[in-house]
């Protein structure tokens, strides 16, 4: 019998999460909120059919952030099954544009499992996926470290 990870399987470890579905995907969403990454972190294979992001992701599972101050961490973000990728008020070839993640959504088709992943950045720029099947990983691959800003993202 498998069991569901727990809140406290999260401890200090890296994340390493899949989402396959809307709902798992909103556990990466609301990890994701506020990283933040430049424009020449976002990887477009489409003969792989994989778009990959590599952002610096406000640690909100960060239990410990009263002993040690707001953290981030350097994670990958990857969606794979990608037929197409349509953006919007993000210029491809200003590489030094500074993202914020706001949100990310799955619009499923009337032909499960296929539809499209929507990434929401801050002003007004956004990336649509569309999708043959929902495949979607999250992975730490650095160790935390301190915010530079030494607060917590709000949105007021």
């Amino acid at each position: 019998m498998t069991q569901d990870a727990g809140f406290e399987d999260g401890r200090e470890r890296p994340l390493n999460l899949g989402a396959e579905d809307g709902e798992d995907l909103k556990v990466i969403a609301a990890l994701t909120q506020d990283a933040v990454l430049e424009a020449r972190d976002v990887s477009w294979r489409p003969k792989e059919r994989r778009l990959a992001l590599l952002v610096n992701r406000f640690r909100w599972e960060d239990r410990g952030m009263e002993r040690h101050g707001p953290e981030r961490v350097r994670s990958l973000l990857v969606i794979d099954n990608v037929l197409k990728v349509a953006s919007q008020g993000i210029d491809p070839k200003d590489r030094e544009t500074v993202l914020s993640l706001l949100s990310i959504d799955f619009e499923a088709d009337a032909e499960p499992p296929s539809g499209a992943v929507l990434l929401t950045f801050a002003g007004d720029g956004a990336l649509r996926l569309t999708v043959e099947a929902l495949d979607v990983s999250l992975k730490d691959v650095t160790r935390p470290y301190r915010a530079p800003s030494g607060k917590v993202p709000s949105h007021e």
